[in-house]
């Protein structure tokens, strides 16, 4: 599996913040989207492009443009945070849904809505997910798009936990991805460690709020 870490200081600072307990849903969210931003910027590296000319107010120029946009998908909940920052940098891209809530005793996915184009042939997709820990909601969610014909599959979390790379890469699925950071382990709640607390919460606030 094709892996690539950011390696940049911007990167690091924004990662900084969201990592830092003092930072509060304001914050982390404008940190977030910076991140984001970043990371599906390298992540459409490789998008094939198309040229065609443009006219400048003084001459005629080579234009590019993405030959064929991908397929933004996040993983609700954290995953919603993704969305705008990826629009911002493809605005053409189409957007599906996959709705995983995770089973706080067994720490299993568990699905609650999909959302996605039945034929995924020969299309790009980028699964946005900000964390990447057992790797079990990612895989379910590669699944179900690889299910769809999908051969072309990049997975974008912004903090990964080593145990959730490797069953990314033992999946034998084809996916690739692009990350922030590996972060070493998990802890027995199966939270990243150091990690960043819980994505969702941070962004949204906890689930279980008084209104």
């Amino acid at each position: 599996m094709d892996i690539t870490v950011i390696d940049h200081p911007l990167a690091a600072s924004r990662l900084t913040i969201m990592r830092d307990h003092r930072s509060d849903n304001a914050a982390f969210r404008a940190a977030l989207a910076d991140l984001g931003a970043m990371l599906i910027y390298e992540a459409a590296r490789d998008l094939p492009v198309e040229h065609f000319d443009t006219e400048t107010p003084v001459a005629i120029a080579r234009g590019t443009r993405l030959e064929n946009p991908p397929i933004i998908v996040p993983v609700i909940r954290a995953g919603l945070g993704m969305i705008d920052p990826a629009l911002s940098m493809i605005p053409d891209a189409q957007v599906g849904f996959i709705g995983l809530a995770r089973d706080e005793t067994t720490h299993e996915p568990v699905p609650y809505l999909e959302a996605l184009p039945e034929d995924l042939r020969g299309r790009a997709v980028f699964v946005v997910d900000p964390m990447l820990a057992t790797g079990g909601s990612l895989l379910h969610a590669v699944r179900l798009l690889a299910e769809r014909g999908a051969t072309d599959i990049t997975a974008v979390c912004m903090v990964s936990a080593q145990p959730g790379v490797d069953a990314l890469a033992e999946s034998g699925l084809p996916v690739r991805l692009v990350t922030a950071t590996v972060d070493p382990g998990l802890n027995e709640d199966a939270y990243i460690v150091p990690g960043l607390g819980d994505a969702g919460d941070r962004l949204y606030g906890p689930r279980n709020i008084d209104l």
